[in-house]
């Protein structure tokens, strides 16, 4: 039988004492930051990044993991950051990797393409094909453990491990007062608005992991976390993330599994192609995300399928590469340190030129074991360490064996992992949404179903402009869709409609549509060719369609969820469907806040 353990991240709020809050905000006074909390006594912005959340779920039929992308402001104070974790069970924490991140992102980014052809108006016909594509604006963008004990008045502690750059406890009680001593007591700053949350948890048996940096590390030591436990099925919770959420916050979830995945509870929606404005590929795309995920019956909390596909489009040449070795590091005179991270490909760092670090922790840990003598700007430190032979702490280096321990658990550990995860598991899926506080009101499941089709990542328009400087668009999938002008990209006066569909999937078959808005929206598109005089070629008709409907192409693509209950749904949300599939994985937003393993009810 499959497992029925069911496992989330929750937001729960935060506290920055004389400190601007999360995102853009800068009041005057503390303001809660969802998901986070900092150390008390340092003024600074709260350093985490809460515009975006991605997440990797990689679902099995036993075992289940989620990777989570941390994004912290340069700028701020990282030494500030921490996460409150409810649990009902401690799931094993990995460093995760952010070359695997920047893989996937890139190999499945949505992307909109035009190619222009010209009208033979009696002179030589130009030809402006531009294979140029334009990503869209979705994507533009170690330790030992120790075991259980008390701490006098204070919370169980049941452990205390390294996780990279990070340092986690779990501590276990009854009550909230002494998990919130034990927070003060270690530097946390406690915010009133979490007792509430935290007990409830508490109530419900769960213990609370507490998560920050090290002490000695810094915003260049950020790395992703990687959680594996038993579990079948995904859950996304929501609802205590719109403490600090912004309006419209990008989601992005990819899932490796064995076939696509979809949302269960949330509706899944396809896009109306001709509020795309292909004419600038696509700049426009989150307007058109957000509108259509807000349109009738999907309600603000639907999602779009951005890609679906082969796993092996995505390039591991960054994620692993066989040449990273840790033991050329031990007991390595650490002049040789830089030069050896060349040979190994990890960087390009030279006299006389900037240095590059072909891996996002590398420099960090340069800084954490090698750092440069006060006063030396640490590129010039790196790219000449000979000059500095003398100034180097030894101390720190300690004969290479803390690089070296680093570099195997934050480089090659979770290089090797996230190479065999896309080797393991042959499909992906790419789902985004845009979300505000006030929709955030029940928690979205994600499931597989492998009977729904793919998603091409790439949609190809092709631009013909007319003799009278009018052009016509083609979308991919065949329909005409007539410029005046030949741009800007127009808005066809009483076609309102941004979802052209808004579906719900099961756990296996068709995308059932709840709303098909295809019929008024090729009305429309034929009534406005025609009172532009297209089709002009003769023979060429277009009749406006009185039932039936256009076909559905878009950003978005078919799939189907169940739709779950309106209100406040929580992170225990729920798989109820008759196939008795398992529990759910869930992973908060906003600063990636609580996470816990819950057993299905029955």
């Amino acid at each position: 039988m499959r497992p029925t353990n069911r496992v989330w991240m929750r937001a729960v709020s935060g506290l920055a004492v004389l400190s601007a809050a999360c995102v853009a905000m800068t009041p005057s006074m503390a303001e809660a930051c969802g998901g986070t909390f900092c150390d008390g006594g340092i003024p600074g912005p709260m350093p985490v990044d809460q515009t975006g959340e991605n997440v990797i779920f990689v679902i099995g039929d036993t075992e289940s993991e989620v990777h989570i992308q941390i994004s912290i402001d340069p700028n701020t104070n990282a030494e500030n950051f921490g996460w409150l974790i409810p649990l009902t069970a401690v799931p094993e924490f990995s460093v995760g990797s952010q070359p695997l991140f920047d893989a996937i992102r890139a190999a499945s980014v949505p992307q909109y393409d035009l190619t222009t052809t010209s009208e033979d108006c009696g002179g030589p016909q130009t030809s402006t094909d531009a294979p140029t594509t334009t990503a869209s604006p979705s994507d533009t963008e170690g330790g030992g453990d120790s075991g259980g004990g008390t701490t006098g008045d204070g919370p169980t502690v049941l452990l205390e491990q390294g996780v990279g750059a990070f340092q986690v406890a779990v501590l276990a009680d009854k009550e909230v007062a002494p998990i919130k001593k034990w927070l003060e007591d270690n530097g946390y700053l406690w915010d009133a608005k979490a007792e509430p949350i935290l007990m409830q948890y508490l109530a419900e048996g769960n213990v609370i992991a507490a998560l920050k940096l090290r002490t000695s590390a810094t915003v260049a030591d950020v790395h992703p976390i990687t959680l594996r436990y038993p579990s079948n099925e995904t859950c996304f919770p929501l609802r205590l993330t719109r403490i600090a959420a912004v309006e419209n916050m990008d989601i992005r979830v990819f899932v490796l599994a064995e076939g696509r995945a979809a949302p269960t509870n949330y509706r899944h929606v396809l896009v109306n192609p001709l509020k795309i404005n292909w004419l600038s590929r696509g700049t426009n795309y989150k307007e058109v995300i957000t509108n259509a995920v807000d349109a009738f019956m999907a309600d603000g909390r639907a999602f779009v399928t951005e890609f679906a596909g082969k796993s092996s489009v995505v390039n591991t040449a960054a994620v692993y590469s066989p040449s990273w070795d840790e033991s050329d590091f031990i007991g390595l005179d650490p002049v040789q340190a830089v030069s050896t991270l060349n040979a190994q490909g990890l960087g390009a760092c030279y006299a006389n030129f900037d240095c590059a670090w072909n891996h996002p922790v590398v420099y960090g840990m340069l800084l954490e074991f090698l750092p440069p003598p006060n006063g030396v700007e640490p590129a010039e430190f790196y790219a000449d360490l000979g000059t500095y032979a003398a100034d180097i702490d030894l101390v720190k280096w300690d004969m290479g064996n803390g690089f070296a321990a680093a570099l195997l658990e934050r480089v090659i550990e979770p290089g090797i992992h996230g190479e065999q995860l896309i080797q393991t598991w042959p499909y992906l899926t790419r789902m985004y949404t845009t979300i505000s506080p006030s929709e955030m009101m029940e928690d979205p499941i994600f499931h597989v179903n492998s009977s729904l089709g793919d998603v091409e990542a790439l949609r190809t328009a092709k631009n013909y402009r007319l003799c009278n400087s009018d052009s016509v668009v083609t979308l991919p999938d065949g329909r005409d869709f007539y410029i005046p002008g030949g741009g800007p990209w127009p808005a066809i006066p009483g076609e309102e409609w941004w979802a052209e569909e808004v579906q719900t999937v099961a756990i296996k078959g068709a995308p059932m549509t709840i709303v098909n808005n295809s019929v008024a929206i090729e009305k429309k598109r034929v009534e406005w060719n025609l009172a532009h005089g297209w089709p002009h070629t003769p023979g060429d008709t277009e009749s406006v369609p009185t039932e039936g409907g256009g076909t559905n192409s878009d950003a978005g693509s078919s799939g189907s969820d169940s739709s779950g209950q309106e209100g406040e749904g929580g992170c225990g949300c729920r798989s109820d469907g008759s196939d008795g599939s398992g529990g759910a994985l869930g992973l908060g937003l906003a600063g990636l806040g609580l996470l816990g393993l819950r057993r299905r009810r029955r």
